[in-house]
C-alpha cells in the first residue's frame, strides 16, 4: 500500500523496523506518522547521526479490545483501584519517563510533543488510583479514529503491582463501550508480558492494509470518558 506524506510508499520502506531518521519532530509530523503506520522513538546511544528514529515494525504488536485476556486475579485486583481518564496526564508521563526504568526512551522531545498533542485532544491518559488517592500506574497513547496507539505504561511497584494492567482494562472499556467494532490497540512490539494480556503479532503489510479502515472509524468520546470521574475499571 502506498502511504501519504514524507515517508513515501510502504513498498519502498526497508525490510526492517527502522524506516526513517530525522533531527526534527513536531506534533503535526507525529500525527502524520501514525496515519502512515509509523511512530517515533529516539535513537539514544546509537551510532546514527540523527536523534529521532521512525519505526514501522515488520511484526506489529496489536491488541484487539475484545481479545484482551482478563484473568480472575486481574479482575479481582481491579476492584482495589479506581481509574480516570485524562485526569493526570503529566503525572502519567512522568511515571512512564522515569529514567530509573530499564530501557527508558522518553526524552524531552517526546515529552514536549506529546504534551502538546494532549492539549490538542489527540493524546490521552488513563490513570489508576489507590483508595487513598495515590497514583499507582497508568498509560498514555495517541487516539485517531479507531486506532489507539499505546505509547507507554507504568506502575508503582510499591503500591500498584497490577495498576498498569488495570489501566489497560479501562482503556478497553473506553474503546468498546459505544459498541463500535474493529478498533485496534497498537502496542508497537509484542512482548511476553503483553502476550499474556492477549497481544498478537501481524505482518507490517497486514497492519497497513487495515489501518485506513481503522482510522475512518469514530473516535471514542474522550470528553465523556473523562467526565465520568473515578470509577472501577
Amino acid at each position: 500500500m502506498s502511504r501519504p506524506g514524507i515517508f513515501g510508499p510502504a513498498r519502498d520502506w526497508p525490510a526492517q523496523d527502522l524506516i526513517g531518521l530525522s533531527d526534527e519532530i513536531d506534533p503535526d509530523l507525529v500525527v502524520l506518522a501514525y496515519r502512515c503506520g509509523v511512530f517515533p522513538m529516539p535513537l539514544h546511544n546509537s551510532w546514527f547521526p540523527a536523534r529521532m528514529g521512525w519505526w514501522s515494525p515488520m511484526r506489529r504488536g496489536v491488541l484487539l479490545p475484545d481479545g484482551m485476556r482478563v484473568t480472575r486475579s486481574l479482575r479481582k485486583a481491579a476492584h482495589h483501584y479506581t481509574t480516570t481518564v485524562d485526569a493526570a496526564f503529566e503525572q502519567v508521563l512522568v511515571g512512564c519517563a522515569d529514567p530509573a526504568r530499564p530501557h527508558g526512551w522518553i526524552d524531552d522531545d517526546i515529552v514536549g510533543v506529546f504534551t502538546e498533542l494532549h492539549r490538542r485532544g489527540v493524546v490521552h491518559s488513563i490513570e489508576t488510583w489507590t483508595p487513598d488517592g495515590r497514583l499507582a500506574g497508568g498509560l498514555y497513547g495517541v487516539s485517531i479514529g479507531g486506532l489507539f496507539a499505546g505509547e507507554s505504561m507504568f506502575h508503582d511497584a510499591a503500591i500498584g503491582r497490577d495498576a498498569s494492567k488495570v489501566a489497560l482494562l479501562r482503556l478497553v472499556a473506553a474503546l468498546t463501550g459505544d459498541e463500535v467494532p474493529d478498533r485496534i490497540i497498537d502496542v508497537q512490539w509484542r512482548t511476553d508480558h503483553l502476550g499474556t494480556l492477549g497481544a498478537i503479532e501481524i505482518d507490517r503489510d497486514e497492519y497497513l492494509s487495515v489501518l485506513d479502515e481503522t482510522l475512518a472509524l469514530p473516535t471514542p468520546d474522550w470528553a465523556a470518558e473523562a467526565s465520568q470521574g473515578p470509577r472501577v475499571a
